[in-house]
């Protein structure tokens, strides 16, 4: 079993985070590679159902969905979580939780307000800028920015394709996925042994 990782995609509502997840899915399906999503709006219906939107839930419900990561993490499965996740020390609290059993990667997925106002087709950010939806995040919500990201996707300049490349990138330069077509180095000690006599009998040991 290989050494597990979560890419933990943090940005506001409608930035991106889940059109990327679906992206790298797609890849890890293709390399063969173990994963698991937690979605944040899929985890509110189910693990975290009866929590508002108070900072108090907000983070019990971040906190959830970062146990499940690291538990995840800790058998060898890749996860991917998107979720808002708005708050800087419960996100260094997940990291905290998840590096003793893998590699985790914070991704930040980054659209300025008036591109995911104009792009949003349910009108959310232009009734929460006029007042009409409360504990809006990014609005009347706070969003507080990761400092030092792992990777940052600005969305509104990317194409889908371009930002999972950068996620994919990181994960292979970090040794959490396979590089395509990249030969295994893995030997048991007979094969060792085999490939050691037969250098040996080449001249090239």
């Amino acid at each position: 079993m290989g050494r597990g990782f979560t890419v933990w995609f943090t940005g506001l509502s409608g930035a991106g985070k889940s059109t990327i997840t679906a992206a790298l899915v797609e890849e890890f399906r293709r390399r063969g590679v173990g994963h698991e999503v937690l979605d944040g709006d899929v985890v509110r219906t189910h693990l975290s159902k009866g929590l508002g939107f108070s900072k108090e839930d907000r983070d019990t419900n971040i906190r959830r969905i970062g146990w499940v990561a690291a538990t995840l993490t800790r058998h060898g499965v890749g996860v991917v979580c998107a979720a808002i996740s708005p708050y800087r020390a419960i996100r260094d609290e997940v990291r905290a939780g998840v590096e003793p059993h893998g590699t985790f990667l914070e991704v930040y997925a980054k659209c300025p307000i008036p591109v995911l106002s104009d792009r949003d087709p349910k009108g959310l950010y232009r009734k929460a800028i006029a007042g009409e939806i409360k504990n809006f995040t990014g609005v009347s919500d706070p969003y507080e920015e990761p400092l030092r990201p792992d990777v940052v996707c600005e969305t509104d300049r990317e194409s889908v394709a371009e930002s999972a490349a950068k996620v994919l990138r990181r994960l292979e330069e970090l040794g959490a996925i396979p590089v395509p077509g990249a030969a295994a180095h893995d030997y048991s000690p007979s094969e060792a042994a085999r490939l050691e006599k037969r250098l040996g009998d080449l001249g090239a040991m």
